[in-house]
């Protein structure tokens, strides 16, 4: 039986990174799932990729056909962004395990709608200053830098991923990305430990 894990940390904590080593990695073969979002696309990022890029028409069509899982809203200074996780017959746990990136609420709900024995949390922890200068340097390389964007995300990380809801989420293990390889080492062994399974043969290596 597969399991999804759920990758999780404040922004700029290294997720992407880790996210794209355990996809590449060969030891526990994991499929991706690809969130959805309804915010601009990025400069150097691809539709399919790191989301599915999608309007607000096609978000609440999903919506009245049952298949959004979870989703959150953020009123963000260039409008409402939402970011939401579709199931579909790609998602097969009786065939696969899967890793994606989420938040600390949407790991919640995921959690209720597969079982909690079938979802694995990940969460990835960074000093902040660090975490800040990286926001910066990445913000400067956009076509065009959205630094009030930068800042309320950073500022509502804080609240997101605040100690009492650590606590209630259940989540016991932390992974502190100090160091990447370790950080990674550390990681496969928790997916060990916790009995996350390869696909089956024949699978696809990426899920969507």
């Amino acid at each position: 039986m597969g399991k999804i894990v759920c990758l999780m940390g404040k922004s700029s904590s290294g997720k992407d990174t880790i996210y794209k080593r355990l996809l590449s990695q060969e030891k526990v073969i994991l499929h991706n799932i690809v969130p959805y979002t309804t915010r601009p696309i990025r400069a150097g990022e691809k539709n399919g990729t790191e989301y599915h890029f999608v309007d607000e028409e096609e978000f609440q069509n999903l919506v009245k056909a049952g298949c959004v899982i979870e989703d959150r809203a953020y009123h963000t200074y260039l409008g409402l962004w939402r970011y939401f996780t579709v199931a579909d017959e790609r998602i097969d746990l009786g065939r696969c395990s899967y890793v994606m990136i989420t938040t600390l609420e949407a790991y919640e709900k995921i959690q209720v709608f597969y079982g909690a024995a079938k979802v694995l949390p990940v969460l990835i922890e960074l000093d902040d200053g660090v975490r800040l200068q990286r926001a910066l340097d990445r913000e400067k390389a956009q076509d065009q830098p959205k630094y009030e964007e930068m800042c309320r995300r950073f500022l509502a990380d804080a609240e997101d991923f605040a100690e009492e809801k650590i606590r209630k989420a259940g989540i016991r293990k932390r992974f502190y990305n100090g160091e990447l390889d370790r950080c990674l080492q550390e990681i496969m062994e928790y997916l060990d430990q916790n009995d996350v399974q390869s696909c089956v043969k024949g699978g696809s290596r990426h899920g969507y």
